[in-house]
């Protein structure tokens, strides 16, 4: 089985975000970078792929020199090969979906799996532009992912419950926490994973459809307040709860 896993570098969760002088980006200083959390779901489910099926997996990332750091997660938790798009710049998820597929299409996979969204952008447009563009089914928000033969059954997430559907191979997913638990890679696979290449290629298109006019921050929230009369506090709170916090 020839698997793709596409793989992104987000900011940590943990950092705290700053806009940059421009107002269009963010300010990196001092920021950790880390790989998208949702796309470990998507390279554990690769690698689980590859370890039932047999066949390889690749990790393709769209970026700069950085964006080296998400394939070598991939290839710690059991990725093959890397593939770089190399690009310098801030794009749209059009430009990436493009850059993604058209890089795709060269591999001819049987399955492409991503993480549901980047917890940056949390657009999750991504995985529906590459099917689009690569004219495969996709399917996004994916708990749990049964394959035999090409023929698979997916369970993913809506609103109020779950569904099921069923699709043959060449796929996409998109995976949500739930599908697995993505191994801690070991001293060896972490040895293993130096000697593995990773391909730099020229991006294939690099003009945006959208451009970021502001950025800015959330307005700061204000001090809450406790109101601790019993019941003679509450013409106090329908009050409040009219004039200051618009609610009622």
């Amino acid at each position: 089985m020839k698997i793709v896993v596409c793989v992104s570098l987000v900011p940590d969760t943990t950092t705290k975000i700053k806009i940059s002088g421009t107002n269009k980006t963010i300010d990196e200083t001092g920021v950790s970078f880390v790989i998208n959390p949702y796309d470990e779901y998507a390279v554990e489910e690769a690698v689980r792929l590859k370890e039932k099926n047999g066949g390889d997996v690749t990790a393709i990332s769209f970026g700069n020199d950085k964006y080296k750091e998400a394939i070598k997660k991939a290839f710690q938790m059991g990725a093959d090969a890397g593939v770089l798009i190399k690009a310098d710049g801030e794009f749209d998820s059009y430009t990436v979906a493009k850059n993604l597929s058209d890089a795709i299409k060269e591999i001819k996979p049987d399955i492409v799996l991503f993480g549901k969204q980047s917890i940056d952008f949390d657009g999750s447009q991504i995985p529906a532009m590459v099917g689009e563009l690569l004219n495969m089914p996709a399917v996004n928000i994916v708990t749990k992912l049964d394959i035999n033969g090409t023929a698979a059954v997916i369970e993913r997430e809506v609103e109020g419950g779950k569904e099921i559907i069923e699709a043959n191979l060449p796929l996409i997913i998109g995976t949500q926490k739930g599908i697995n638990n993505p191994r801690y890679p070991n001293l060896k696979a972490i040895m293993a994973s130096k000697s593995k290449p990773i391909t730099e290629k020229a991006p294939s298109y690099t003009g945006n459809k959208l451009e970021v006019t502001e950025m800015k921050l959330p307005a700061a929230k204000s001090k809450g307040k406790i109101l601790d009369g019993g019941a003679a506090s509450v013409p106090e709170l329908v009050k409040l709860l009219r004039e200051e916090a618009k609610v009622v």
